[in-house]
């Protein structure tokens, strides 16, 4: 590459929080990730004619993962680019991108059975509806090891890296390593304070490809991930601080996984506890949170651990007995 592809971040409200997309300024300029509905026009129009840019122009909405934050604006975005804009998807996340019962269905398969709120189902169906701006077909469906040429000399490389969720990708600006990872890299969480991961297997493996493989000369992340005593790392992270988030994430998972297992493997328990099955973990990592604030991924990850413990014990059940 003979000169360096210039990345703006592109911020757009959402009540207390910022939805954070990337504009890439290639040939045929690119976006990562779009926010909710609103965020194209409240957010990306104004950034973008900021700094010289039409959304207009857009010719690739690149998808990290299938959460209706970061897909919720796709479709409104691909109509303001006049539908000439490829939106790209890992294969494993399409089915968020096409049905916004797709994701009701995830949360009733998983952090829904801790949460006991009868009305759940009907708030994120109501959620999905107001911030999910169209159902819509893929352009162009990956699994990682695809480069995608933005125009000229510039490509991107896709690398799958599950954790976060089952089809989470990053996306690398060739020749710069400006690396582009959504939620994958969740240090000690968000707002809510705990990492969210649905396959502890995957985002362990995930975080050890980027940290020993990719190594980002820059690393940007979706929201402003938290260190161990709350400060946020922001969205931008050069080569030392990619690095330094990417260990801190195999820690707090080391500590996780060593609880979450303990727990799992001397039986579940129904207590009164806000925690509960998992009370044992949160005092095991001095986790005070709220672990009823959506998208719980306290929740969210413990189901995840507790899934991979019942799927070895029937494995070794049927090896044993098979």
């Amino acid at each position: 590459m003979s000169e360096s592809v210039a990345v703006h971040p592109l911020v757009s409200p959402w009540g207390r929080f910022g939805l954070y997309s990337f504009f890439i300024d290639a040939p045929e300029p690119a976006i990562v990730d779009t926010g909710i509905a609103s965020s194209p026009a409240e957010g990306m129009v104004p950034a973008l004619e900021a700094i010289g840019r039409r959304i207009e122009d857009v010719r690739w909405i690149l998808l990290t993962h299938g959460h209706i934050d970061h897909i919720g604006g796709a479709h409104a975005l691909w109509e303001l680019t006049g539908r000439r804009a490829q939106v790209v998807i890992h294969e494993a996340d399409a089915p968020m991108l096409r049905s916004r019962r797709a994701h009701v269905d995830e949360y009733l398969s998983g952090r829904a059975q801790y949460l006991h709120d009868p009305d759940g189902e009907a708030k994120l169906t109501a959620a999905t509806n107001a911030v999910i701006s169209g159902e819509m077909e893929p352009t162009m469906l990956v699994r990682g090891g695809e480069t995608i040429s933005l125009g000229g000399d510039v490509t991107v490389s896709v690398h799958s890296i599950p954790g976060h969720t089952r089809g989470s990708v990053a996306y690398v600006i060739d020749g710069q390593n400006d690396v582009f990872v959504g939620d994958a890299v969740q240090v000690h969480g968000a707002a809510n304070g705990f990492p969210g991961f649905v396959d502890p297997a995957g985002y362990r493996s995930s975080l050890h490809y980027l940290s020993d493989e990719i190594r980002p000369q820059h690393l940007y992340l979706g929201h402003p991930y938290r260190r161990a005593d709350g400060t946020p790392y922001g969205v931008e992270l050069d080569a030392w601080q990619a690095q330094e988030a990417l260990q801190a994430s195999l820690e707090l998972e080391a500590r996780v996984s060593d609880s979450a297992c303990g727990c799992v493997a001397a039986g579940l328990r129904d207590t009164d506890s806000p925690y509960s099955p998992f009370a044992r973990v949160a005092e095991d990592l001095g986790y005070a949170g709220d672990p009823t604030l959506e998208p719980s991924p306290f929740f969210t990850t413990l189901h995840g651990y507790r899934t991979t413990f019942d799927q070895k014990t029937k494995h070794e059940e049927r090896r044993t007995h098979g």
